[in-house]
């Protein structure tokens, strides 16, 4: 490991990566490697759970391709020198910023997007100049190989490299120092990422999870929510950190909304076969997710299949902030529904929880629209809609709290990468003689007025 940063810090110091059409180089070659190895990458994220060719392409690799034909597009107009305003108290002068690549970087990504989440940081590194190690999940095992085969063919390794493992690699990984690490996963492994990072006080971007919820007025128009939602809550069978976490429903509209629910989960046919469902990752989540149904508490589904590693779309309702269902992410198919009588106890109780990546609102009401999103601390989220405020690569994608924080996306990945130098850059030909000693009264005054007036 140690030998590995060591080749790529030395590659960074030679200023290669700086250069914009280098970069755009490395870019078209990720491109390249990714189309004429998408049949590779189907078979292996199969493999690991069952996801479709259609799905790796909507949710994984289309994404992807999409994220690095605008980076080559608008990578000239990011990179530039950005002229801003210079102060009376600095005339004559120009000032500006400019963007510099951070160094050596560290990306460490999640199982459930194995490629998505592994290469959109990855493009947006490749972007800002940096060199790259990537550690994909070892969770996703066939995914992981595949990455480490196809990316390590395709770069020299002192630029781009690929290292598979487990924990015993990721704290060798972390050990180094490093100019950016990029993690995306639960939590709990975040705040190991973030102590191992101050030690070489490495600035971290973490994109985490959180109980996303999905907030439902009794004026919303409820077919439509709950096609939006059942669409979103069991796209890669739930194992989706902004998926909807659970529901929380106007009383008078809940029955109506469960109806609906159960109606789009019919129509849609949920099934591998169908190439629209996908097994749980591992029997360790399976297991995990199982024991969170309580029988008692099951509307509709909590079929499941072990060896399968199968679980059934499934709507639970009659559920408390009390139940263990709610003291943590699910990560999978299961769909609590609570229900509120008072919108702002509602608020309160969720406020009560931990920053959540992602909040939903089902309305049609635009002051309860503002209420939501103005009293709720969440990453993002979406108004009448769920999941898709992520396809949208002009809006920063990321956490706040205990969901993560730092952004990336479009410009805001390339943002995340970069160190913006300030520049004053002033002539000779001419100086004030303010700053200078001796220093008057008369002096004084002339200054206060311009601090003033700026």
């Amino acid at each position: 490991m140690k030998d590995i940063v060591a080749t790529q810090r030395l590659f960074f110091n030679s200023h290669t990566t700086k250069n914009i059409h280098y970069r755009i180089q490395q870019l078209e070659c990720l491109e390249q490697t990714l189309n004429s190895n998408i049949e590779i990458l189907d078979k292996a994220i199969y493999d690991d759970f069952k996801k479709s060719s259609f799905e790796n392409y909507l949710t994984e690799i289309g994404i992807v391709l999409h994220d690095i034909k605008q980076a080559k597009r608008k990578l000239s107009r990011w990179s530039s020198k950005k002229r801003v305003k210079t102060n009376f108290g600095n005339f004559p002068a120009t000032s500006y910023t400019i963007a510099e690549p951070l160094g050596v970087t560290l990306i460490i990504s999640s199982w459930n997007y194995p490629y998505h989440l592994s290469l959109a940081p990855v493009v947006a590194a490749i972007a800002a100049g940096n060199t790259v190690i990537l550690k994909p999940s070892e969770i996703a095992a066939k995914t992981s190989f595949v990455l480490a085969t196809i990316l390590n063919q395709a770069f020299d390794p002192r630029f781009l490299k690929v290292i598979e493992g487990g924990v015993q690699e990721a704290t060798e990984l972390l050990k180094q120092k490093f100019d950016k690490i990029f993690f995306t996963g639960s939590t709990r492994v975040g705040k190991i990422i973030y102590k191992a990072a101050a030690v070489h006080l490495t600035p971290v971007t973490l994109e985490l999870g959180g109980k996303s919820p999905v907030f439902i007025t009794s004026d919303a128009n409820i077919k439509m929510a709950a096609k939006r939602i059942v669409w979103g809550k069991y796209l890669n069978a739930g194992q989706t950190c902004i998926a909807p976490d659970y529901v929380y429903i106007d009383t008078r509209v809940c029955k109506a909304f469960m109806q609906a629910a159960i109606s789009e989960i019919k129509k849609a046919k949920y099934a591998i076969k169908n190439e629209n469902y996908v097994q749980i990752i591992d029997e360790g989540n399976f297991d995990r997710l199982t024991s969170l149904l309580n029988c008692s508490n099951i509307y509709f589904g909590g079929q499941s299949d072990r060896a399968k590693r199968y679980i059934a779309p499934t709507i639970l309702n009659d559920v408390t902030f009390n139940d263990p269902i709610m003291q943590e992410e699910i990560f999978g198919p299961l769909l609590p529904v609570l229900t509120f009588s008072d919108l702002d106890q509602a608020i309160a109780n969720v406020n009560k929880k931990p920053n959540p990546l992602a909040c939903y609102v089902f309305t049609s009401d635009k002051k309860v629209k503002k209420k939501i999103i103005k009293e709720i601390a969440f990453g993002g989220g979406a108004i009448n809609d769920s999941i898709m405020h992520i396809s949208n690569p002009n809006l920063p994608f990321g956490g706040v709290g205990s969901s993560g924080f730092g952004r990336y996306h479009g410009k805001e990945g390339f943002n995340s990468f970069s160190n913006f130098k300030s520049i004053l850059d002033k002539p000779t030909w001419f100086e004030s003689s303010l700053k200078y000693a001796p220093y008057t009264q008369k002096k004084l005054t002339i200054i206060k007025k311009l601090l003033k007036n700026q």
